[in-house]
């Protein structure tokens, strides 16, 4: 290799500088040929007043490397803080959560030796958008947005990297029998994509299920496709059941811009110690390796990586008595990994990566514009007189009337309660009242405008509002429970 290649590094905080400093060493050893952009975040970037937890130049750093080894970094207590992972991975698109969640048995500890599984998680959207209000007294409210382009460029993600990697199944996991149309649009797009790859089997599990199989018998899993929060969770759960989530490194992936990370967080209880484990973030830059177009170096540090676990070097995370032959700390154990540079496991299968430099095929289909009509409002009002009796509510909203806009239903905590309601239901402070004309046909603006502002008159306090719209004819919204 004639040129090196740079690449941005924050040593980030807690455990983060150590294991950092010991990855570092073992890619100098492997003859990797990278520079560095070394960035400060975290922490005391927060403490500056910096919300997001990355000062401007970090952004530009990224920008021109367009790669980002990053160590863990610790948030403050309190509310004001960022995520800086979610605010790095929305601001660069990026969109693909790789996850490898391998057994190294026996070697490292686990029920489950024949698990060889991928979670490819959606990075951008779902809850962790972070869209919340308090809206009333009781109740708080954080927005699930799910899209289609972003459905699609996931899963089309799944598939391409099952293709690229030799994988046999992807499976999709969702909670579509409760979120029929959120849930439902990522089933939906993940059923159509799925017959453009015949030779990939595949299949779908509700996350509930999913989740409990994936802890019970995680090897039936090959590449598993899902949404944000769900992913977050499961990739969690293989990690710990393939031995420790101390060992997962990560992958976050766009078009242009790429982060590697270790999956744990910054451990603030052993900072100091030298006691860490550097191998998450160590597999992270294994990936990263590969990522960038040196998988023969990537090679070479995870099969020295997996000697030195055959050969009982162990660090005390992952320390077995009768199996491990040394309990050693973090600096020790990159040591050990460097020493056995050149050299294969025995027992365990070599790594292996793909050499094939050619981008995956991930596009977006143009989107088929339907019909979209109004044809009601949810009008949600904060509300809370004395036994909180929602036929009180009902017959008081009943007066208002936008050229025949008028209440159909109410619910609390999405129970229907009115009209027709059960009188066991409980009910907190927030109610959302649904209205529509007689024949559910289209509504205009206008009548919305003046039906809120004859909520207003009656003495309401209307806190939010939901267009509800039909596409193509077919309704775009959930039915209340109850209804």
């Amino acid at each position: 290799m004639s040129s090196k290649r740079k690449i941005t590094v924050a040593y980030g905080d807690g455990i983060g500088p150590e294991i950092m400093t010991a990855t570092l060493a073992i890619l100098e050893a492997a003859g990797a040929q990278l520079e560095y952009d070394v960035i400060e975040i975290g922490e005391q970037v927060y403490l500056k007043g910096i919300s997001s937890g990355m000062e401007p130049n970090a952004f530009e750093s990224l920008r021109e490397t367009k790669i980002f080894l990053k160590a863990p970094i610790t948030t403050p207590q309190g509310g004001g803080f960022k995520s800086l992972n979610v605010t790095t991975r929305t601001s660069f698109g990026l969109y693909a959560n790789v996850r490898p969640c391998k057994a190294f048995s026996p070697f490292i500890q686990t029920h489950f030796p024949e698990t060889d599984l991928v979670i490819i998680r959606e990075n951008e959207e779902d809850l962790y958008a972070g869209i919340e209000h308090r809206q009333t007294q009781e109740v708080f409210q954080s927005l699930k947005l799910i899209s289609k382009p972003g459905s699609e460029k996931i899963i089309r993600y799944a598939f391409e990297y099952a293709k690229k990697y030799g994988r046999k199944k992807v499976t999709c996991m969702t909670k579509d029998n409760i979120m029929k149309l959120a849930d439902g649009l990522f089933h939906k797009t993940f059923d159509e994509i799925a017959k453009e790859y015949p030779d990939i089997q595949n299949d779908h599990k509700i996350i509930d299920i999913g989740t409990a199989l994936i802890a019970d018998r995680p090897e039936t899993f090959d590449v598993i496709v899902t949404l944000n929060l769900y992913g977050d969770i499961i990739s969690d759960v293989a990690a710990q059941v393939t031995g420790s989530v101390g060992l997962g490194g990560s992958a976050n992936v766009g078009e242009e811009v790429a982060m590697f990370e270790a999956i744990h967080g910054s451990a603030p209880d052993i900072t100091g110690m030298g006691i860490a484990n550097p191998s998450g973030l160590l597999n992270g830059a294994i990936m990263m390796l590969v990522h960038i177009g040196q998988p023969e170096i990537a090679e070479k540090i995870s099969n020295a990586w997996m000697k030195t676990l055959e050969d009982g070097i162990h660090t005390g995370d992952i320390y077995q008595e009768g199996l491990s032959t040394k309990k050693v700390g973090t600096e020790e154990f990159a040591n050990a990994v460097i020493e056995r540079l050149g050299q294969l496991p025995s027992s365990m299968v070599p790594a292996e990566f793909d050499k094939d430099t050619t981008p995956m095929n991930v596009f977006v289909s143009p989107v088929t514009k339907a019909k979209k009509e109004l044809i009601g409002v949810d009008v949600f009002v904060d509300w809370d007189e004395p036994g909180r009796d929602p036929q009180v509510l009902g017959e008081k909203l009943r007066q208002a009337n936008a050229d025949g806009l008028q209440l159909t239903l109410i619910t609390n905590r999405g129970i229907k309660v009115f009209p027709d309601g059960m009188r066991e239901s409980f009910c907190t402070d927030h109610w959302r009242c649904r209205f529509q004309n007689a024949e559910q046909g289209t509504i205009t603006h206008a009548q919305v405008r003046e039906l809120l502002k004859q909520v207003e008159e009656l003495g309401f306090d209307f806190i939010k509002t939901e267009n509800l719209y039909s596409f193509d004819g077919v309704r775009g919204y959930s039915l209340a429970q109850g209804e």
